[in-house]
């Protein structure tokens, strides 16, 4: 149910009493229409791209999950495995406030500690990456030996059904926006999931044969066509929602649905029902990120009459504002 602006929490009065121009507005105005548009019967898409998982957005994304305010996911590989990192080896995680005072000595330091920086987060190797290499890799020998084909998100989720895996949580895991999406099964389409770690190592596996078939993962192929499956069977009861978070591959993936649905197929769904943008990228460079929600229009992606909104801000700022908004926090 959603909270009318008399029952809202602190955080939402705050945020429409003072945030009443430019960037500011615009994202109440975004977090204003993503609530019309879930009252109205829609369902919303969320888009994850950068390091929002290491960001610790799973704090508010979890809670969104958790209350049906979104319906689907995509989210590149880096923010699927960043999320379990976090979960398993959160005391391990060193915080650098000065990064951008670090020399390249510094650098190194940090590189032969174990330490991989991210602006100012550094996810530890052994705690994290290496922990998770080891579980993840029998679910995918066993999918390997039982010739199943399955989607990235899908050998994290079989983690949570270890009680092994499970003994090594490191901090709360309600703040796990892939549990949360495990719990309720919710879909999640990971485009270029060989661009994260853990995309390495499999296919670091693959040549050193301990894998011998690749069709243990869904292709990028698959994923589209995963996807298209989805929503031709949402659009007919409900308009779906568009929130991207960052610009790249998470976000241009999935938005082509739509048009490769109506003109390549030759099938009549409803466009993208509402849309918005949190980015930073510069629009005159030629940046399909970057693109102002109009020219979506011309590749078939937006009706005329779809709500659009842009923020031209910091995600790990705006996103769980909004989110809490819509919480009512």
């Amino acid at each position: 149910m959603n909270k009318t602006n008399s029952n809202k929490g602190p955080i939402s009065k705050f945020i429409t009493e003072h945030y009443l121009h430019f960037n500011a507005a615009a994202l109440v105005d975004a977090a204003k229409g993503y609530e019309k548009h879930l009252a109205d019967g829609g369902k919303m898409f969320v888009t994850l791209a950068g390091a929002m998982s290491t960001a610790e957005l799973g704090k508010s994304l979890a809670e969104m999950i958790r209350q049906d305010k979104i319906a689907g996911i995509s989210c590149t590989g880096a923010n699927l495995e960043e999320d379990i990192f976090n979960l398993v080896a959160y005391t391990h995680y060193k915080r650098i406030p000065n990064y951008r005072d670090l020399t390249k000595e510094d650098e190194m330091a940090l590189h032969d500690e174990g330490h991989n920086r991210v602006t100012d987060t550094c996810i530890p190797e052994e705690e994290a990456m290496r922990k998770i290499e080891h579980f993840i890799y029998d679910e995918w020998y066993k999918a390997e030996k039982n010739n199943e084909t399955h989607p990235p998100h899908y050998y994290f989720w079989k983690l949570f059904d270890n009680p092994k895996f499970r003994e090594g949580y490191e901090t709360d895991p309600k703040n796990s926006w892939m549990l949360a999406a495990y719990q309720k099964n919710i879909p999640i389409f990971t485009p270029g999931w060989e661009d994260s770690t853990l995309g390495n190592i499999f296919a670091g596996k693959l040549i050193s044969k301990k894998l011998k078939s690749s069709a243990v993962m869904e292709s990028g192929v698959n994923t589209m066509v995963r996807l298209a499956a989805w929503y031709q069977e949402i659009c007919p009861q409900h308009s779906i929602g568009f929130f991207q978070i960052g610009g790249g591959i998470a976000g241009d993936f999935p938005i082509c649905v739509v048009p490769m649905i109506n003109q390549d197929l030759q099938m009549d769904v409803r466009k993208w029902g509402y849309f918005c943008q949190i980015s930073d990228s510069t629009t005159s460079y030629g940046s399909y990120s970057g693109a102002v929600p109009n020219e979506k229009i011309t590749w078939g992606k937006l009706d005329i009459t779809s709500p659009s909104y842009i923020i031209e801000s910091d995600a790990t700022i705006v996103a769980p504002l909004i989110f809490a908004y819509i919480l009512g926090w």
